[in-house]
């Protein structure tokens, strides 16, 4: 096909080709044959053309990091959600089912993978439990995880979240990264703040990547230590628009492009990687740079073997957009074959099911006096919330308690209660604190997915409405619930893991819309806060300052455990 002695499969015709080597664009038609690039230029035959009109034929895009599982959609739901806006190849994380489900979880989220047109590859997660502060539902160490290191689906370890681990030479970071190494695999990072000797230390462990870079400066070490740094574009973290001005054609072979964590309603809206190209050209980087990002940048980062690139031989992942500014695909294909055509899949996805990540939900037996909250000082460490940022205050303040000595958020405006419940091995462990700025009033509002350790996370004014969400939550068997005088005004289940939910990615954004609405005409939330998304990142024991978990208040700054009360 190639040299022309044969008819190719598929001839697109009427085309400009990206070249990313080159940093150039070129003339069509482009012939793909047995799901690979066979070559373009004239004088090639097929057995099927379609005209792009004129239109840029690009790379399949990559996204090099994200958990499938903060979509609230599973693999499947995940593939039909994402394809239509240029994404074929997604690196994952499935730290957050590992977090819950162990091995099984892992297991299913490569098997609910391979089928699908959207190629998946997993990073096994290296943070399970993401700290020993936390209560999870399983610990992985390196001979569990080497299990899975040889899978097809497999491409290395996953974002090295507990630092100090790696900093100080601990035994089982350090067994983790060996194992990698041995294996020859790639090492995702996670270094937010780490900079000097630490971040030294820190990258000779082996890690080759990082997406927590916020500022232009911690970009540059990164790369001058020889990592790639994962340009972030989130629904709730975004440094992207932080980070381009720093990108030169001298570093930009070191950038790559991710998303982490995105909403469905966001992608639906506004795009998936395509959304990052469209925002890095409209603020001033060359086009060709910013696709090289998302094609070519990260295949080679993540040694994707025929990923990245439009030249002969490679995969025929690709898409066809209008322009090289908005990055709308009208065509996208994965290995040679049409998916997905004017914003629409066009192929059939399978389902995938497994009763191993089902019913994940167990509970001690709880009562309302389970969030009774007796304080021995009226001074306490309270959470602040910092809307639109996963980051949090670590405030003192004095409260009014009621006469038994109790916390009472009805007696301390703008205060709320909060707790984390653990709900993996029903221990009855609580954690009980106070919560500044969320602006509940007249209810409680629950989760089941709460990083990194997704026990149920429950906020409320009131102690009978919180035991109300939570047990609607346990009925559930997992996720988002708004209880008001008693009442459930409006929930969405996750039941596979108490995180994903098997219906259609539209379905799902509908009904958090229904939710995000509803809490915030009703419960009085902070118009600035997310009243969901503040909780799910509420428990996180590796982002300061202040966190809870089912154990009790944590200090990441200090990296330990801190008392509710302040003694005078």
């Amino acid at each position: 096909m190639a040299a022309g002695r044969k008819v190719a499969d598929l001839l697109i015709t009427n085309c400009k080709v990206i070249d990313v080597y080159n940093q150039t664009i070129v003339d069509g038609p482009l012939a793909i044959g047995h799901g690979k690039i066979v070559g373009y230029g004239e004088g090639y035959q097929a057995k099927e053309t379609i005209d792009a009109k004129g239109g840029f034929v690009m790379p399949g895009l990559i996204d090099g990091h994200v958990h499938i599982e903060s979509s609230s959609l599973t693999p499947p739901q995940f593939a039909r959600c994402i394809l239509p806006y240029g994404t074929t190849t997604i690196i994952a994380d499935p730290h957050e089912i590992a977090n819950v489900c162990g091995l099984d979880g892992i297991r299913y989220m490569l098997d609910a993978s391979r089928k699908l047109p959207l190629n998946v590859r997993i990073m096994l997660p290296s943070c399970v439990p993401a700290t020993p502060f936390e209560q999870a539902g399983a610990v992985l160490e390196a001979e569990d995880l080497e299990q899975l290191i040889k899978d097809p689906g497999v491409l290395g370890l996953g974002e090295v979240m507990d630092y100090p681990s790696v900093i100080h030479h601990s035994d089982s970071m350090m067994n983790k990264l060996l194992m990698a190494k041995k294996h020859d695999r790639v090492i995702d990072g996670h270094s937010p703040g780490v900079t000097g000797k630490d971040l030294t230390a820190y990258v000779m462990g082996g890690i080759m990547t990082d997406h927590e870079c916020s500022t232009q400066a911690a970009m540059l070490e990164r790369i001058r230590l020889g990592q790639y740094v994962l340009l972030r574009e989130g629904s709730t973290c975004k440094d992207l628009l932080n980070l381009i001005p720093a990108i030169t054609p001298a570093n930009s072979r070191r950038c790559v492009l991710c998303t982490d964590d995105r909403e469905p309603a966001d992608i639906l809206s506004t795009g998936h990687i395509n959304k990052s190209l469209r925002l890095a050209v409209e603020h001033g980087l060359d086009p060709l740079i910013a696709i090289s990002l998302a094609t070519l940048n990260a295949a080679e980062c993540f040694r994707l073997k025929g990923k990245g690139v439009i030249a002969p031989g490679y995969d025929a992942d690709l898409l066809i957009v209008e322009d090289l500014k908005a990055f709308k695909p009208r065509h996208v294909f994965v290995a040679g074959k049409e998916v997905a055509r004017d914003g629409k899949m066009i192929v059939e996805v399978p389902n995938y099911t497994s009763d191993t990540v089902l019913n994940t939900i167990r509970l001690a037996p709880l009562s309302v006096d389970s969030f009774k909250l007796p304080l021995s000082s009226t001074k306490v460490n309270a959470i602040g919330v910092k809307p639109g940022s996963v980051l949090t205050s670590h405030l003192q303040l004095t409260v009014n308690t009621d006469a038994n000595g109790n916390f009472d958020a009805k007696l301390n405006d703008g205060l709320n209660k909060l707790a984390v419940i653990e709900r993996h091995h029903a221990t009855g462990n609580i954690g009980l604190g106070v919560i500044a700025n969320y602006g509940l009033k007249n209810g409680a509002i629950a989760v089941s997915v709460a990083h990194d350790s997704h026990n149920i996370v429950v906020v409320g004014d009131n102690d009978a409405d919180m035991l109300a969400a939570v047990k609607d939550i346990e009925k559930m068997g997992g996720g988002f619930s708004l209880c008001q005088n008693g009442k459930i005004l409006a929930n969405l289940p996750l039941p596979v893991g108490g995180l994903m939910s098997d219906k259609p990615a539209q379905e799902v954004a509908e009904s958090l819309e229904v939710m995000i609405k509803v809490a915030k005409e009703s419960f009085g939330i902070n118009p600035k806060a997310h009243p969901l998304m503040t909780l799910v990142f509420m428990t996180l024991p590796v982002i300061p300052q202040l966190k809870l978990t089912s154990t009790g208040l944590f200090d990441v700054k200090a990296f330990k455990p801190i008392e509710l009360c302040i003694q005078e």
